[in-house]
Formats: structure tokens, C-alpha cells, sequence
């Protein structure tokens, strides 16, 4: 599809406003920073949640969360840089580490796996104990002792469980509530093959299948047998419509797609929920335990946006984050502790001096130094053509000289992929730190900067595990 940005294009009335208009704009956004909401700055107090719901934005770095903020913004008709994301207003924050044990830029699978349980292993591990033997992981992977995941320890403290991904539930993010692999690609029992035909493997699926999960809503139905989708015990349902219509007594497995669910940008035109949907849904069902629950719900397709180099998917995915992170605290109680984090961030940059109010898909405009407000033209490069905003440091469709000039029309089309700077077919995860925002009880624990393990281990202590 070549739909344009039309929706944005009226920001450039913006681009006219006054030095003194952005100074006051810039005044506003000051004052609105300083009051932070009273109700989520007294839920922090205590550190024994009844619910608790994690938030994994996967490859949501700090750069993606700021051109996400104004993306929200500039949709809503304003300049963007002054907008609060849902999560922004959360009173603690934290600067996380993300390596792996053996990986400096890590994958989802050790990065989940140290969310949710609570230590670091290896790229591409799923709750698996780390060691420079890789067979002696391979056998502790199929079989062998392994430590207990975030649903075990739920289920322990007698909690319900929900799992909510926008990719496969049996991707890497989601696999680390309920499954133990030695490797992230051993999602179906077909992939039970050399080198992951140890005695004792099991599949990712087979594990979900088998696990005391009550609630398990996202893609990937390809990566299940007939056979295993017969053996759940509870509802099977494949449309929003289905969803809602399940039995509210019994476990429900949502298949929304044969693999990763549709991008936010897609998805008006499936059968699929939203993130929103899926997480309030999850939730009147889940409050029903007496004892609580325990959530993660992963916006998994920012990751998939980003590798793609396609920002404009990367951004509507965020947006559907927020929109559900903010129907979570909607709909919470004081008992709920919320965190909204990453598992990693991506080589994602956002640079060139646009003035204030540039759309953030558009090519850069910058200030003009006498006036204040917007260049006449647009900014350029050494070989004289304008440039975006956005890039990536890496992968496909490298910015050369010989490189097509851009115009608004071609990079603010929904499938214009951003230009790179290194040739790769694929664009990488970046090692920085990330952030997390908490709310709620318990939520003072997670402040300054933290190992990524702490989060599963602070976890662990507040399910009394």
C-alpha cells in the first residue's frame, strides 16, 4: 500500500509558528513535566503487589520511545515534543543493562529470560542457566534441572497467569514465562531436529501447551500441532469476536494469526484485538482470583518494525503500547504493581537539527538561526539532498550518492524504509541501556541503574519466592 501521510502533512502550518509561540510551548511542557499524578506517586509506597503486570516494548529504546512521543503527538495535531506517553507519568524510573552472559548486544530470548526469572544467560537461551558448555546446556535444556519460571512462581503464590504477545506466544519474550530451551528457535515440535534432537527436548509449544498459563493471547498458531491445540484444557479462539465471546470459566488460548500477529498499522483490516483489548480482557478476567495474577503483556512487533527498518510500523506499534499501558492503569487498583520496560534497544537514531514541529516521518527542516522559525528549505547533505529525521546506523537500503533524492511523498509513505549507514540485510539490536518506568506498590524498588536480572529477582521477592 503507497497510503501518504496525509494526517501529518497539516503539521507544516506548525513549522510557521513563531520563536515566542515555541517559547511558550516550551514553558507549558515545563510545567506539565512538574506535577506528576498524586495517585500514582502514593501507589509506590509497600512491596507486596496483589497484581502485578509487565510491560516488555520489544527493541523500545530510548530513542524509540522519543520519537514515539512525538509520532503520538503530532497524530493528535500538535508539534509532538511536548505530548507524555501513558507510561511518561510513572513516578520511578530506571536505567537497565542488557547484556547477555556471552553477548555484549543481546537477543530477546536472555534479555527476556533475566525480565522474567530473574538471571542472565546466554544469546538465544530461554530459561536456561548459562555455561561455556554448550552441550551441558543443551542437556540441563532438555530435561535437566532448571529454575523455576515467573508462572511457576505465580502459580506458587497462588496467583493466575496471563501471557500477552503481538508475536508468537512462542517467540523468545513470551517463551520466557513458561518454557526452559536451550535455543529460542526450538518453537514446534518440527524443529525438534539436529542440533536439538537431545533426549528429553521439548518444544516451546508443547510447553505452553502443558503449562499451568490461564490466559494465552497472541500469534502463532502455525507453530502448533492439531493435536496440542485439541490438548488445551480451556477455550481455543482465533478472532476478537471469538475472544469476547469465550466461556469466562475456563482457560483461553487466543491464535490471532499464523504467525506474528498484523502490525497496529495492519490491523484495522484482520479480525485481530488490539494490545488494548487483549490486556483489558486479561484483566476482568484474571481479577476474579482472590490472590491476584501476574501478567506480561509484549508490544512484539516494534522489534520486527525496526529490523525492517520501517519506523512508521515501529512508532503505530508503540502507539498501541501506550494506548494499552494506559487502559491497564485505567483499569488497575491500587494493589496492582506496572512496569513498562524493554528487553533491548535498536540501532535507531534520531538526529539533524529539525526545527520544533518537524513530522517526525519527514524530512529534516531546520531552524533558521535569525528568525527562530523554520528554514525555507529543506536541510542537506554533503551531496546536496535533503535527509529524514529518522534512520538506522544499520542494514538495508544504504544512503549512498548515487541514492535516489527523497521528496515528503516517498519517506512519509507507510512502507518507506528508513536509510542506513552499514549494509546489512537485516538491521541489529543495539546494546545501550534502556528504560523502566514502574507505578504501584513495590514500584521504588526499581530506580537508579539496575542489572536487567534485578527486575526478575525484585519480582521473585515480592511473589514471596
Amino acid at each position: 500500500m503507497n497510503v501518504k501521510f496525509n494526517r501529518i502533512k497539516h503539521l507544516s502550518a506548525l513549522l510557521l509558528l513563531s520563536a515566542a509561540a515555541v517559547q511558550v510551548g516550551c514553558a507549558a511542557s515545563g510545567d506539565t513535566q512538574a506535577a506528576k499524578s498524586d495517585s500514582l506517586a502514593t501507589e509506590t509506597a509497600g512491596n507486596s503487589p496483589k497484581n502485578v503486570i509487565i510491560f516488555i516494548g520489544d527493541g523500545m529504546g530510548i530513542s524509540t520511545i522519543t520519537a514515539g512521543r512525538i509520532f503520538v503527538g503530532q497524530e493528535k495535531g500538535r508539534t509532538g515534543e511536548e505530548n507524555k506517553l501513558s507510561f511518561d507519568k510513572f513516578p520511578q524510573l530506571a536505567l537497565i543493562k542488557t547484556y547477555n552472559t556471552n553477548a555484549q548486544v543481546p537477543d530477546s530470548a536472555g534479555t527476556a529470560t533475566a525480565i522474567l526469572s530473574g538471571y542472565k544467560t546466554n544469546i538465544g537461551a530461554v530459561n536456561v542457566r548459562p555455561d561455556k558448555d554448550v552441550q551441558k546446556m543443551f542437556l540441563e535444556g532438555c530435561g535437566g534441572e532448571t529454575a523455576p519460571t515467573l508462572t511457576d512462581k505465580a502459580k506458587a503464590s497462588g496467583k493466575s497467569v496471563g501471557v500477552i504477545s503481538t508475536a508468537r506466544l512462542t517467540h523468545a519474550t513470551p517463551a520466557a514465562m513458561f518454557a526452559h530451551s536451550v535455543s529460542r528457535d526450538i518453537e514446534a515440535d518440527k524443529d525438534l531436529e539436529a542440533p536439538f534432537d537431545y533426549d528429553g527436548c521439548v518444544s516451546i509449544s508443547q510447553q505452553l501447551i502443558t503449562s499451568e498459563v490461564d490466559l494465552a493471547l497472541g500469534g502463532g498458531r502455525k507453530e502448533f500441532t492439531d493435536a496440542q491445540v485439541a490438548a488445551w484444557s480451556g477455550a481455543v479462539v482465533s478472532t476478537k469476536a471469538e475472544l469476547m465471546a469465550a466461556p469466562t470459566d475456563q482457560r483461553v488460548l487466543g491464535l490471532f494469526n499464523r504467525s506474528h500477529m498484523s502490525f497496529d498499522a495492519d490491523r484495522p483490516e484482520t479480525e485481530e484485538p488490539s494490545l488494548a483489548e487483549m490486556t483489558t480482557y486479561t484483566m476482568d478476567r484474571l481479577s476474579s482470583d482472590p490472590d491476584g495474577y501476574v501478567m506480561m503483556v509484549e508490544a512484539g512487533r516494534i522489534d520486527h518494525a525496526h529490523h525492517g527498518t520501517n519506523a512508521y510500523r515501529a512508532l503505530k506499534d508503540l502507539q498501541a503500547l501506550d494506548e494499552a499501558v494506559a487502559a491497564a492503569v485505567a483499569k488497575a487498583d491500587k494493589d496492582t504493581l506496572i512496569l513498562v520496560t524493554a528487553d533491548h534497544s535498536h540501532v535507531f537514531t534520531m538526529a539533524g537539527y529539525p526545527v520544533r514541529g518537524n513530522p517526525i516521518m519527514g524530512l529534516v527542516r531546520g531552524v533558521d538561526r535569525k528568525t527562530g522559525g523554520p528554514d525555507a528549505d529543506y536541510s542537506l547533505d554533503q551531496d546536496g539532498k535533503p535527509y529524514t529525521t529518522l534512520g538506522y546506523q544499520n542494514g538495508p537500503n544504504v544512503r549512498e550518492a548515487s541514492s535516489d533524492t527523497l521528496t515528503d511523498n516517498m519517506v512519509q509513505d507507510r512502507d518507506y524504509r528508513q536509510q542506513t549507514a552499514v549494509n546489512l540485510s537485516g538491521e541489529t539490536h543495539a546494546g545501550e541501556d534502556v528504560a523502566l518506568f514502574a507505578a504501584g506498590p513495590g514500584a521504588a524498588r526499581f530506580s537508579g541503574v539496575m542489572e536487567q536480572d534485578e527486575i526478575g529477582q525484585a519480582l521473585a521477592e515480592m511473589l514471596g519466592q
